[in-house]
């Protein structure tokens, strides 16, 4: 497993990241309850097995249901051979709106504490604020709370899970936030324009929604009608790696790792067989030069929103 630096921060981590939402809370398509899940031994065997393989960094949140808890069971005993990052609950209250200063450095501690606990360890590798919009980025409670979390040596880098390009630059041109998570991928590649600033600043890269929960793989077929363009482009990309001899999703997981910018590439993993998958693409030559300019990005990005597509029921 190739390893590489998280922009300035002096961390090490993997170039494939185990992305714990999966294991944590029912997520993805055709996951509707815990009953769809990974068993707790299983996800555990699953962990080891990661880390066995050589990917050191995993990814989780204190909103990922069960997933710090089985994270924290995994490593506790090899904790400096890992590189955790995790994030802060939520930080708007039920209105929308963030609470006052005092009841937000409240928030913040007591979501870093449980975090501690949970994952069995007195020291944070990434710390992340969770879908961390403009004002929240710039607010000056939470930039210092979290600063001084890593002045305590609570957290090793601070960082930001970000949505937007907005939000992204703002997080990256900060001087604060040393890590930022964000979404790209074949179909929505609107985040690349911030990668080349990302490296001269230092910020480190890692990005998610590489398969789109799942639309870049043989799930993304016989989709809801109004997503008819999306699985026209879909068909386009997955065409495109038949000529090649490979399906879509390691076309999809290969077109990530490609770009030198990016720190680590974050996959889903809830079976033995996904890890398998993803060790296997990894370990892959890089794409062939077709393969990389053939990668067009669906034309209307901005109607690329599985929350929106979610609460419409086209997912289902």
């Amino acid at each position: 497993m190739n390893r590489r630096i998280l922009g300035n921060t002096g961390i090490h981590v993997s170039e494939l990241a185990f992305g714990g939402v999966e294991i944590g809370l029912p997520y993805g398509p055709g996951v509707r309850s815990e009953q769809d899940m990974v068993q707790e031994k299983d996800a555990l065997s699953l962990l080891q097995n990661a880390f066995d393989s050589g990917i050191t960094f995993y990814d989780t949140a204190r909103m990922y249901g069960k997933s710090e808890y089985l994270i924290g069971e995994a490593f506790q005993n090899c904790r400096e051979e890992v590189q955790i990052c995790t994030k802060c609950r939520h930080l708007r209250d039920t209105s929308g709106k963030l609470p006052a200063p005092g009841q937000l450095v409240k928030r913040i501690r007591e979501s870093l504490e449980e975090s501690l606990q949970t994952l069995k360890t007195d020291y944070l590798d990434v710390l992340m604020l969770h879908q961390a919009d403009v004002e929240i980025l710039q607010h000056e409670t939470i930039c210092r709370e979290f600063q001084d979390i890593q002045k305590e040596g609570l957290a090793r880098a601070i960082g930001a899970s970000t949505y937007s390009v907005a939000e992204s630059e703002l997080a990256i041109h900060s001087g604060i936030w040393q890590v930022v998570q964000l979404p790209y991928n074949l179909l929505d590649q609107r985040q690349a324009v911030v990668f080349d600033v990302a490296t001269e600043k230092g910020v480190g890269l890692v990005v998610r929604s590489v398969l789109l929960r799942g639309l870049l793989s043989e799930r993304g077929r016989n989709l809801h009608a109004a997503l008819e363009k999306v699985e026209g482009h879909i068909r386009y990309f997955a065409e495109l790696a038949k000529k090649y001899r490979m399906d879509l999703s390691e076309y999809a997981t290969r077109f990530v790792l490609a770009q030198p910018q990016i720190s680590a590439t974050l996959v889903g993993i809830d079976r033995q067989e996904y890890l398998e998958k993803a060790l296997e693409t990894a370990a892959m030559d890089p794409l062939p030069t077709e393969l990389m300019k053939g990668a067009i990005p669906f034309p209307d990005p901005d109607f690329i929103d599985i929350p929106h597509w979610d609460r419409m029921g086209w997912l289902d």
